[in-house]
């Protein structure tokens, strides 16, 4: 089937579509843990390997998705805030699952077992 077709029918064609990017599921933890919180202070919490540019773009694609809300003040110097949408919020579930999965397979690693076979 198509990627058009799938999209908005299947779920995680649709899920992974929207959360493509590298850093999009970190994004989502930050503002969820943060709630509303500034560029400048977001790309401070990134990884120092991502660039203004890349934080910018992905911003803008979970801006679009939905997922999130840019928020900006007309004043000088420019104000620019972000939180989770509604939708976005809805997102919490998945963030703690994924959370706890990484923490397992992190302990999986640290206990040398990724060579083994389940």
């Amino acid at each position: 089937m198509e990627g058009k077709k799938l999209f908005g029918k299947c779920p995680y064609y649709t899920s992974q579509k929207i959360l493509t990017g590298k850093w999009a599921l970190y994004i989502m933890f930050q503002l969820r843990e943060h709630k509303i919180i500034r560029f400048n202070e977001l790309q401070r919490l990134m990884p120092d390997d991502m660039t203004h540019t890349t934080l910018s773009r992905q911003l803008k694609s979970l801006e679009e998705s939905g997922l999130i809300i840019r928020k900006e003040y007309s004043q000088i110097p420019p104000k620019v805030e972000y939180s989770l949408s509604e939708i976005g919020s809805e997102f919490d579930g998945v963030l703690n699952a994924l959370g706890d999965w990484g923490d397992k397979y992190n302990q999986f690693l640290q206990n040398g077992q990724k060579n083994k076979i389940v």
